[in-house]
């Protein structure tokens, strides 16, 4: 018996609202790519060397695939997919990048009436979940759906979606956002998993030290 492998995800909050859209990876991506870019001190002068603005600044991308054919395979229990085909999934990821349809209504008809008033347009607050030791607040950077596969009605049943998500910290978010608490969670990982890293010839490094 294979040990069972825990589902890669993305839970968005449109907040205020609580209730999330959580997107679960049919597939977990085969690999994921990280990319740190620190940020050095603005100045640069002399002794500023090691001197950082905040943390870096990460963008993690990967590729999930989604396929509608396990549901297709059972059309009594999986009405939705037989009716709609991946499109659901889709509209699920493409919504992680639009602010909330009621909302954008509001501010037009306020626009209409004249208002001075109008209420910023926020997309979701984002969440990737990897594993139980990277939970991240992420931002849509960008994202790329092929469509390879449709039904006799045309709805999409095999896509490939590639993601490029950024992360945001600390620097990024207000500390009322739950985000910010979030991140400032894994940073606190982060810490602790660095901590429990050792090297086997520690020793014979810490003799060729100068210092």
């Amino acid at each position: 018996m294979s040990p069972k492998v825990l589902k890669g995800g993305i839970v968005a909050y449109q907040l205020p609202e609580l209730l999330p859209t959580i997107i679960v990876f049919q597939y977990n991506p085969d690999e994921v790519t990280r990319s740190l870019q620190p940020r050095g001190a603005a100045s640069g002068g002399r002794g500023d060397a090691n001197r950082v603005n905040g943390p870096p600044e990460e963008t993690l991308s990967f590729a999930i695939e989604i396929d509608a054919a396990d549901q297709l395979e059972r059309p009594g229990e999986n009405g939705a997919a037989l009716d709609n085909g991946l499109h659901p999934a889709i509209a699920a990821l493409e919504g992680l990048t639009y602010p909330p349809l009621a909302l954008v209504a509001a501010n037009e008809v306020l626009a209409i009436a004249g208002s001075a008033f109008v209420m910023a347009e926020q997309a979701p607050l984002a969440l990737l979940v990897w594993g139980p030791r990277r939970v991240l607040p992420v931002q849509v950077q960008s994202l790329s759906i092929k469509e390879e596969a449709f039904d006799q009605q045309l709805n999409p049943i095999r896509a490939r979606v590639d993601l490029s998500l950024k992360v945001l910290t600390y620097r990024d978010l207000d500390i009322t956002n739950p985000g910010y608490w979030v991140y400032m969670a894994s940073f606190t990982q982060k810490e602790v998993m660095g901590a429990l890293n050792t090297f086997q010839d520690a020793t014979e490094i810490r003799s060729l030290l100068p210092i």
